[in-house]
């Protein structure tokens, strides 16, 4: 038995939390590119459980007493919660491959120290390649011999044995934490907690409309979070940047009235009319009937997005998070006033 594989102390430690499927199932997505694994020349089908394909084959597929010993190691030094230190062999979009032995572990890049968020495809590979050859201090997240799955963490290393479990613990719904963002994706942010990372739903990151994480959140970017929710059994923390920030449609009536006219950016144009935001967070919909006097064939024929506009208000709901807005000059507001819920 190598080294690297001698069975870790004997001192009790929490079980590490489990890690969310739906977290790594997003990771391993960006695995499905060309070019599949480099520093490997066998190529298989992996992380088909996932529902995602990748060609890089993060375990070798060996039936053998020192493969079924290896694995009882590495389940050791996962229920210690302990670190070891491996070789970098191979690389793929998603991550890098590292050898324990007879088994072969996947170190996702976002679980990597120092490793650059939300760059180019040249700049993301290189940083990848560079690490091949490399020595890691490594920690696993987790471990599956059934599935023959071994996710190990660099990040996870950075701190002491047992920690990861005894912040999952400690963790409330309510809570302010800080943490630093190591993940951008389209449905919404990571951060690290200190060893354990919780998600901010992109419906989460702000009361505004955004098109990607990237508009607000940056990677290695310190954050104050509020925790909504923590799932133990699962190891999954639900967080939330804009419930930091008040509501702007609470007391909304306070702010406006019906008949103010206001300013407001035209955000999204669609068939029935159009949506103007008038702050932050703050959106109210122009009807298509609202918009001009007389005929036109689209709305996009009367604004367009980015266009500030002057707009009256003609109805306010704020249970509802409903504004109703329009743009004709008629005294008595136009007919045909209408609101949807822009929540």
């Amino acid at each position: 038995m190598s080294a690297d594989l001698q069975p870790p102390p004997n001192t009790p430690s929490p079980l590490p939390p489990p890690v969310d499927e739906g977290y790594w199932a997003a990771l391993l997505q960006e695995d499905s590119t060309d070019g599949g694994e480099r520093g490997s020349e066998s190529k298989t089908d992996v992380w088909d459980d996932f529902g995602v394909r990748t060609e890089a084959p993060p375990f070798s597929v060996i039936d053998s007493a020192e493969f079924q010993q290896d694995w009882g190691t590495a389940e050791r030094y996962f229920g210690a919660d302990e670190k070891t230190e491996l070789e970098v062999t191979g690389y793929n979009r998603g991550g890098l491959l590292v050898t324990w032995n007879s088994l072969r572990g996947f170190v996702p890049a976002s679980q990597l120290v120092d490793f650059p968020v939300d760059v180019d495809e040249l700049t993301r590979q290189k940083s990848l390649a560079e690490r091949v050859g490399k020595r890691l201090s490594l920690r696993i997240i987790e471990l599956d011999r059934t599935q023959n799955r071994l996710i190990l963490s660099e990040r996870a290393a950075q701190v002491e044995s047992g920690q990861r479990a005894d912040v999952l613990d400690n963790l409330r719904p309510g809570q302010v934490c800080e943490g630093t963002v190591t993940n951008l994706c389209d449905f919404g942010a990571f951060v690290d907690l200190g060893g354990i990372e919780g998600l901010i739903h992109i419906s989460e990151i702000s009361w505004g409309r955004i098109g990607h994480p990237r508009d607000v959140l940056s990677g290695g970017q310190s954050v104050d979070v509020y925790v909504i929710s923590v799932d133990k059994e699962q190891g999954r923390v639900a967080l939330s940047l804009k419930r930091l920030q008040p509501d702007p449609w609470q007391a909304v009536e306070s702010r406006y009235e019906i008949g103010q006219w206001v300013e407001g950016v035209i955000t999204n144009v669609v068939d029935f009319g159009a949506f103007a935001c008038v702050e932050e967070g703050l959106e109210g919909l122009i009807h298509v009937s609202e918009l001009a006097e007389g005929q036109f064939l689209h709305p996009r024929n009367v604004v367009e997005e980015g266009e500030t506009v002057r707009a009256r208000i003609l109805n306010i709901d704020s249970n509802a998070r409903r504004l109703g807005l329009s743009l004709r000059k008629a005294s008595d507001g136009g007919n045909g006033s209408f609101e949807i819920d822009v929540e």
